[in-house]
């Protein structure tokens, strides 16, 4: 029997809402160093929401999949060829829309073009690209109430592969949602960490090919195996350095210094978690902290509010910043619907 106090947190409102905040907290400091903000915004524990609280492609994108989950399950169970109609139409309708204007990724830009069309996705998907792109939307699917893990760990690989086709993309995704789900259901965050280790040594060998078909072969590797063993790996070893930063913390130096920019996958995952873990309990430092580093700080603040949001639930967030997110009936209703 799941815990009443699990039941009412509202994982999904708070985590969705947390991954918008992120991204607007994030936006301004992009491309920008810890000095440049530090004279922009001030001391980094005190960083406003900025008005209006605009998002990027970050959000826009997780809202694309979270209507295709939603639009797949509205036809039965979820399996991948339920799936990648929605998604697909969901990714090329942000393609052409007006508002796909917040500087998005061009490994997502060039995929989603290539999916406009009948060709197998496997052509469109960009299998030498490992960017954060593909985890930094993947939360709806540990929010999805009622997954097995098959379902779980199958939708956040393929979600990913539509764009990016790198092996570590795949499992940087597929441990994100890992950890969003662990996190909603209850576990403590200082063993989440070992949790997704022992997840990733688990899956290290396993291509789940009903989820992605052939994929492997437009990598050039021997075998699948072979293939998605690379992803693992990679996120095995960023995983081993968060933990290792996590043993001597520093909260005031850059947590990219320990864990990585960001700009890609593995690094996106573990210094999202780094940020989360040094403040486990004050998800808005968490999130001031993820977006005055040096790296893509849209994108780690988004990780750590989905992250911070599905640990403690919709109340976590500032009443007045939850307010005046942009998005946010959209946030609010797919939220509704997974907590309901």
């Amino acid at each position: 029997m799941i815990p009443t106090r699990i039941l009412t947190k509202q994982a999904a409102t708070g985590a969705l809402t947390g991954l918008a905040l992120g991204d607007a907290l994030g936006f301004p400091t992009e491309f920008k160093d810890v000095p440049s903000i530090l004279a922009t915004c001030g001391p980094w524990r005190q960083m406003r929401l900025p008005a209006p609280a605009f998002v990027t492609d970050d959000t826009q994108m997780t809202l694309a999949l979270g209507r295709g989950i939603r639009s797949a399950m509205d036809q039965g169970l979820l399996t991948a060829d339920r799936l990648v109609r929605p998604l697909r139409k969901e990714f090329v309708d942000w393609y052409h829309s007006p508002d796909n204007n917040r500087a998005p990724g061009n490994t997502c830009l060039t995929a989603c073009r290539m999916l406009d069309g009948d060709r197998p996705w496997q052509e469109a998907s960009r299998t030498g690209s490992k960017g954060c792109g593909a985890n930094m939307r993947v939360a709806p699917v540990g929010l999805v109430p009622g997954l097995s893990e098959e379902q779980r760990s199958g939708a956040a690989q393929l979600q990913a592969a539509l764009t990016h086709g790198h092996p570590t993309a795949l499992a940087a995704s597929d441990l994100m949602a890992r950890a969003v789900h662990l996190l909603a259901q209850g576990a403590e965050p200082m063993g989440l960490v070992g949790q997704l280790r022992s997840y990733a040594y688990e899956n290290s060998g396993r291509y789940p090919v009903r989820w992605l078909g052939d994929l492997w072969r437009y990598a050039g590797d021997a075998s699948p195996e072979a293939y998605i063993r690379r992803g693992w790996d990679e996120c095995l070893a960023a995983l081993a350095r968060v933990q290792d930063a996590l043993r001597d913390p520093s909260p005031e130096t850059d947590p990219c210094e320990a864990t990585g920019d960001g700009w890609v996958a593995e690094e996106a995952l573990a210094t999202a978690l780094h940020c989360f873990l040094l403040f486990p309990e004050e998800p808005v430092t968490a999130l001031r902290r993820a977006a005055c580093t040096r790296g893509d700080s849209d994108s780690l603040a988004c990780l750590t509010g989905a992250l911070a949001g599905a640990h403690l639930g919709a109340g976590a967030w500032p009443k007045e910043w939850a307010e005046r997110i942009e998005y946010r009936s959209d946030l609010l209703s797919l939220g509704a619907l997974w907590d309901a």
